[in-house]
């Protein structure tokens, strides 16, 4: 799931401290997100790429009655170097066409929770079997303006999965590096303007050789380095 919400600019380098790159990721994140249950209480809502007390300056441009969604949000644990499994949307999607993304979408009336159904969109997406992902924690709920309220699932892959792509969904997958993904000098700041609101937002994009993750994608994986480094948001 994406977001594409308005217009960007470059507002300069991040100024957060560098963390080391011996870093045990997959570990650290188990540890924080130990416990961990979805939280859907409007005063936890974030916006992506925000800190909890900034997203509260947003609460206002929040949909009254957001639609529930789930994204699965993948560390393959590759050893020594894992990293996230990310799509490309198809290129014939009405909405957030072309953009990466994580797998997921709305919860079903048939899934038991966003757990559930974060892993029933990543095997009708890319065909990411249940038996391969375990999962570990949630991230607080994500509300995109266009009307979702997002739940990110933090699940450990197994390698060697083999995935398989409904065409009609998703492009392409690709993995990136979570020693880049969590390198802050990799978050780059940009001011978003949203659509469907008189307001500004200084978000964050995440450049991955020719890769642009921006919008609610980039604003999930910022909240989870956040998490890892600086507990619970």
């Amino acid at each position: 799931m994406a977001e594409a919400d308005g217009r960007s600019g470059e507002l300069g380098a991040p100024a957060a401290p560098v963390v080391g790159a011996d870093v045990d990721w997959p570990t650290r994140i188990r540890e924080r997100l130990a416990g961990s249950r979805p939280r859907h209480d409007a005063a936890d809502w974030l916006v992506p790429g925000l800190t909890r007390e900034e997203s509260r300056a947003y609460h206002r441009f929040f949909p009254t009655d957001p639609i529930a969604a789930a994204v699965l949000v993948p560390i393959v644990e590759h050893p020594g170097a894992p990293t996230v499994l990310l799509t490309q949307r198809a290129t014939q999607l009405r909405h957030h066409a072309g953009q990466v993304s994580f797998p997921g979408g709305r919860i079903e009336p048939q899934d038991s929770s966003p757990a559930a159904a974060a892993l029933r969109e990543a095997r009708e997406e890319i065909g990411l079997e249940e038996a391969c992902a375990s999962v570990v924690g949630f991230l607080p709920d994500h509300v995109v303006i266009s009307g979702f309220r997002v739940t990110p699932v933090v699940a450990m892959v197994r390698p060697g999965f083999k995935l398989l792509l409904d065409a009609q969904e998703v492009e392409d997958t690709f993995e990136v590096p979570l020693a880049f993904v969590f390198d802050p000098r990799n978050h780059l700041p940009r001011l978003h303007r949203f659509r469907t609101a008189d307001a500004e937002a200084r978000l964050y994009e995440i450049r991955f050789g020719d890769r642009n993750i921006w919008g609610a994608t980039a604003g999930m994986l910022v909240t989870l380095y956040r998490v890892c480094t600086e507990g619970p948001q």
